[in-house]
């Protein structure tokens, strides 16, 4: 018995010599730029002050002070319902047309393919201020009106970044074609890897496009679908820079536009208006609820899709 258990010993340790060394970079970069930045902020919201005049621990107080003052309860709740919108508009709108253009693109009668990809994919590759501010001029009517009104639209000219009521539509909206061209691609390398064999059985039961979308190809794209949606979740949770270039970081109109990302950014970084002085106890405990709020996002959605049919 013992000496089995050495030859395993022997075994494993040779397997773990072999591929250590290939690991070892990737898992000193993992622990130095995201583990140990984790674990810092979560040690960080249990204090407060700033590094330079000293910090003192004060344990859960900046969680209860996030629920229980109102100063941080009407800012916090507004930029988490503000992001629950911002998410959900991404999930319907940008994720729902990737899944039609990539059925489309994959296509075996479409012409100019390439053309229509790259299309689709080039404001990606833009960035985020420089869109940001264009989309600002294309939305204000002072600067767009007359040219609308030669076009006979002159009812799209108005204040859609001024009204609280469309502010965050209209950003959630420009931030979704600028992302757009990233679920496309990865539904389309989804489709593409379907056999043909499904299609061709299908073609001779006399399946109809909507069929073979709803019955093959939307499930066999799930795992697919499901990492997209978790990527959507985890961004947008983290959005700041889409706002930032068309609003401000107040999350302009009256905060109608707010985000988790731009709270965390007035709150820990810039200070937040009336004190002006930043809290990193307080920004670290915004922080550490948004993992909190992720993990119980992604892990089911993990569990849903990835898991073995």
């Amino acid at each position: 018995m013992l000496t089995k258990f050495r030859k395993r010993y022997a075994a494993g340790a040779g397997t773990i010599a072999t591929w250590l060394p290939y690991l070892a970079p990737a898992l000193i970069f993992y622990v130095v730029f995201m583990a140990w930045p984790l674990l810092n902020s979560l040690w960080l919201s249990l204090y407060t002050g700033q590094a330079g005049t000293g910090r003192t621990f004060t344990g859960l107080d900046n969680f209860v002070k996030l629920f229980t003052v109102e100063q941080y309860v009407v800012r916090y709740r507004g930029a988490f319902a503000h992001t629950l919108v911002f998410f959900f508009i991404h999930l319907v709108v940008q994720n729902g047309l990737g899944i039609l253009f990539a059925v489309q693109l994959t296509g075996k009668k479409l012409k100019a393919r390439e053309f229509y990809q790259t299309m689709i994919f080039i404001p990606v590759t833009l960035a985020v201020l420089v869109t940001g501010y264009l989309w600002k001029l294309l939305l204000n009517p002072v600067w767009c009106g007359p040219f609308l009104e030669k076009l006979h639209l002159g009812f799209l000219a108005r204040p859609w970044l001024g009204d609280r009521f469309t502010a965050l539509i209209s950003v959630s909206l420009v931030s979704c074609w600028q992302w757009m061209g990233i679920p496309v691609m990865m539904f389309v390398a989804a489709l593409r890897n379907i056999s043909d064999d499904y299609f061709e059985a299908a073609s001779i039961d006399g399946a109809s496009p909507a069929q073979l979308f709803w019955r093959i190809k939307l499930p066999l794209i799930k795992p697919v679908a499901g990492m997209v949606a978790i990527l959507t979740f985890v961004n947008n949770f983290n959005a700041f820079d889409v706002v930032f270039s068309m609003e401000n970081v107040n999350g302009a109109p009256n905060y109608a536009t707010d985000l988790i990302g731009t709270l965390f950014y007035r709150v820990g970084i810039a200070g937040q208006h009336p004190v002006g002085i930043p809290d990193p106890g307080m920004g670290a405990a915004i922080a550490t609820i948004t993992f909190l709020v992720l993990c119980l996002g992604v892990i089911p959605t993990l569990r849903a899709t990835q898991g073995r049919d």
